[in-house]
């Protein structure tokens, strides 16, 4: 493997596990952060190609991967995974990280950098901003929690492109095949393949969504102000809209920005156009 696996423990006992690529650098290392229901697999080819340059991290939260799940899905909220990031941060003994964050790992990055801004040596947000668009939300509530189970990836991937073939409308097969890789896991006991997460996540999110008081994260994007950052929004996404990404913009001129083509939420990071915006940008950090 390019990659070793590891653990550390969270403050409250479970075994959270990360991939760790690439050798000793004085660049700042890269710190993936995935989606609600993803994990560490996600950013595989993303790591493989910057960890030639410095070390590359991947987490899986509590909860998804080859994380312990928590008995208490109480504890599926972005504060406890804001002590989770830390607790990683500290065993490892990084005090500035660059922070890529798709989708709920951009919400993280921004709390982050509201938070506690010195760890953040730069940020790149995927298909996430300071507001999410209702549209997408409810969508994302729809599908998470469901315990649909195949018998092969096969079968899988098919499904995946039939769910999401509006985000990724020129995906080839091959990649179809990719993601289901990357959401299933063989499930010994039962013999076919599950989602790759524990699925009390939905009850979680539910009540979050739910809440009379949502928390307002256009102040803690402020401290992105003075951090080079790089906001990169599927032109068909559901998730970022187009107008709080012009507003992201217009709160922080400085912020390089990137619009793809034919994808919805999430871009893959592997586009073509995103890879040169991303070369650039981590070299320079």
């Amino acid at each position: 493997m390019t990659f070793s696996e590891n653990y550390y423990q969270s403050a409250d006992g479970l075994n959270l596990y990360y991939r760790e690529y690439g050798s000793g650098s004085d660049k700042s290392p890269l710190l993936c952060l995935s989606g609600l229901t993803r994990n560490s697999a996600d950013f595989h080819d993303f790591a493989e190609r910057y960890s030639k340059s410095r070390k590359v991290y991947a987490l899986d939260y509590r909860g998804r991967g080859k994380s312990d799940y928590d008995k208490d899905y109480k504890n599926y909220n972005p504060q406890t995974y804001f002590g989770d990031i830390f607790a990683f941060l500290t065993t490892k003994g990084i005090t500035r990280a660059l922070f890529v964050g798709t989708s709920l790992g951009g919400l993280l990055t921004i709390g982050i950098a509201g938070l506690a801004r010195d760890f953040v040596a730069g940020a790149i947000l995927n298909d996430v901003g300071p507001e999410v668009n209702t549209s997408g939300s409810s969508r994302i509530m729809n599908y998470v929690g469901k315990d649909v189970r195949f018998s092969t990836l096969e079968e899988a991937a098919a499904q995946q492109k039939e769910m999401y073939s509006g985000a990724y409308p020129d995906l080839p097969e091959d990649g179809w095949l990719n993601q289901a890789k990357t959401t299933f896991v063989y499930d010994e006991k039962a013999k076919n393949y599950r989602l790759n997460y524990d699925l009390n996540i939905s009850k979680a999110l539910a009540e979050q969504l739910n809440a009379k008081e949502q928390v307002d994260l256009w102040p803690l994007f402020a401290a992105l102000k003075d951090v080079p950052t790089l906001a990169i929004r599927g032109a068909l996404s559901d998730v970022l809209s187009a107008e709080v990404f012009e507003r992201m913009k217009a709160e922080n001129p400085d912020m390089k920005t990137l619009v793809l083509e034919n994808r919805g939420h999430v871009p893959l990071l592997n586009e073509p156009e995103a890879l040169a915006k991303l070369d650039k940008f981590i070299a320079g950090i």
